[in-house]
């Protein structure tokens, strides 16, 4: 049963984000939130249900330490054969890689294979139950209702009308991309580098985490269209733009392996409060639209911008969560007995009242024990027997027909190991047959390769002479090269340095404007003793 609202907790080292979610008529709100930054997460964690009023409300937490794997099942397989697939697959990569695949909680979803639609593409994600349970205790004494990975719940915040292929940059204290194709997510790639790196740089400057957030909350990315940066701001960006340079160009990499699909980038997380990030991702990727998440539902009121709703996004999509939005399944905490039964049926006893008054029925009503029960209460009390009775005969029935369908099961497996030890036999004789095409397909290649290799000699035996030629005809008055290497095949890497950031923002636009080079892009200017030194790279055309 979905809950009304939920207090959604996105928790990593330092800080807690968090963000009271409700719904009305299928009206989703956000009543509370904030940040809290903490030395003992459990007295943050009892200060922040204390001052959103939550002690009893349902709680969303992230996980901390999943793991992301992907299996190919054919889509025609039954329900109950393809969790004992799943489950094989993942027994099978734990014998790989020596673990014990018993210490771990699992969760999976489903979607079609957009290489082969004859073919099921799951989601495996697993945690380690030692970790999971540390997090469980962080929470204990509260209402935990739902863990979930935070690259599953993010997308909660996208409107899915738009029904375009995007992907989700979610750069907190690591970072999680989350891949959306036909509204669905497709695949997720973790990525260790995050707001971790940037902020422990800074907070060594400034001996508070706190004030390192604020600074990197005021900080602006320089672009080449901006202006001249201050030493202080220059600093910063020297802590800062490492990280982001590498999360760009993995993010690159992920757009370059699923086609041209990708229209859509979103930014969310810490790092999206970083001023022009936005503009600093379009910069790398120019065939997509770069824009900052905002919570589909959320319209600018009074005076809350929508920039402090999209500092605690994370805790909202686990919000959303934990009141049933969103993808299904990906629960990680245990639902116990007491978490099925309906809060109207929960007898609770109430501390500020004295011991005669107790409220039954979850607080729907309440009477004095001192008294005879009247007609009223004896019928409320039969009615909640009755339930009950009815909840344990449900059960009942409920073990039997589980029973008997393990048996059938059962009987299925027994086929299909043996439907599975003939097509070994076929796939034998079919493996010899392969063999042969194999030596043969073997020696195409080789002589294709060479082929290849002879022609992309020949190619590049005039470019790079061309390359000198024409760079040297462009190069500003006070710029000054100080290598050109040829990396790999056609990519250059020209490094440069100038006492003036625009000489070497002009030198970039001739090489990408007079097409010297494609894919041209260059690394965020790095200033020592007044000279400017950048790195500039791209293909040759």
């Amino acid at each position: 049963m979905a809950n009304a609202s939920c207090l959604g907790l996105y928790i990593e080292e330092h800080l807690i984000k968090y963000a009271k979610v409700s719904k009305d008529h299928n009206k989703i709100k956000v009543d509370a939130f904030g940040i809290k930054f903490y030395e003992k997460i459990g007295e943050a964690i009892e200060q922040v249900i204390q001052e959103t009023y939550s002690q009893k409300t349902p709680i969303s937490i992230n996980l901390s330490e999943e793991m992301y794997n992907y299996f190919d099942m054919f889509a025609l397989l039954t329900k109950s054969d393809l969790q004992k697939a799943i489950k094989t697959e993942f027994e099978s990569y734990c014998s790989d890689k020596g673990y014990n695949p018993n210490v771990f909680e699992t969760r999976y979803a489903v979607v079609e294979n957009q290489q082969d639609k004859e073919k099921l593409r799951v989601i495996h994600i697993a945690d380690n139950k030692i970790e999971l349970n540390k997090q469980i205790q962080q929470v204990e004494g509260y209402k935990l209702s739902n863990i979930s990975p935070i690259s599953m719940s993010i997308p909660n915040l996208i409107d899915t009308d738009k029904n375009q292929d995007s992907i989700i940059v979610n750069i907190e204290e690591s970072t999680t991309v989350t891949t959306i194709l036909e509204n669905k997510i497709y695949n997720i790639d973790k990525i260790e580098e995050g707001s971790r790196d940037f902020l422990t740089k800074i907070n060594l400057k400034e001996n508070s985490y706190l004030n390192s957030y604020e600074i990197c909350k005021n900080t602006t990315i320089y672009t080449s269209e901006g202006k001249e940066l201050q030493e202080e701001q220059s600093s910063y960006l020297e802590d800062i733009m490492p990280t982001l340079y590498t999360i760009v160009g993995k993010v690159r990499n992920i757009i370059r392996e699923n086609g041209d699909t990708i229209k859509k980038v979103y930014l969310t997380g810490t790092a999206a409060l970083i001023n022009n990030i936005d503009l600093y991702f379009q910069e790398y990727l120019e065939n997509v639209d770069c824009e900052i998440l905002k919570p589909y539902f959320i319209q600018t009121i009074g005076d809350i911008s929508i920039k402090d709703y999209i500092e605690v996004n994370s805790a909202i999509s686990l919000g959303m969560m934990g009141m049933g939005e969103g993808i299904t399944g990906m629960n990680f905490k245990r639902q116990t007995f007491s978490d099925k039964i309906p809060n109207w049926l929960k007898i609770e006893i109430n501390p500020d009242k004295t011991g005669k008054e107790k409220k039954y029925l979850g607080g729907m009503f309440t009477w004095d024990l001192g008294q005879p029960f009247d007609k009223t209460e004896i019928g409320l009390m039969r009615i909640a027997i009755g339930l009950l009775l009815l909840v344990v005969i449900y059960s009942g029935f409920s073990a039997l027909l589980a029973n008997r369908m393990k048996n059938k099961e059962q009987e299925a497996a027994e086929s299909i190991i043996s439907t599975n030890e003939q097509i070994a036999l076929a796939n034998s004789d079919n493996e010899k047959i392969n063999s042969k095409t194999n030596e043969y397909t073997t020696m195409l290649e080789n002589l294709e390769e060479a082929n290849n290799k002879m022609t992309s000699q020949n190619k590049t035996r005039n470019a790079i002479p061309n390359l000198l030629n024409q760079i040297m005809s462009i190069v500003p008055e006070n710029v000054q090269l100080t290598s050109i290497e040829n990396t790999t095949d056609t990519h250059i890497v020209i490094k440069a340095q100038s006492d003036k950031y625009e000489q070497l923002g002009y030198l970039k636009a001739k090489i990408k404007t007079d097409v010297i080079l494609t894919n041209v892009i260059s690394t965020a200017g790095q200033k020592d003793n007044n000279v400017v030194t950048v790195e500039i790279e791209g293909d040759l055309p």
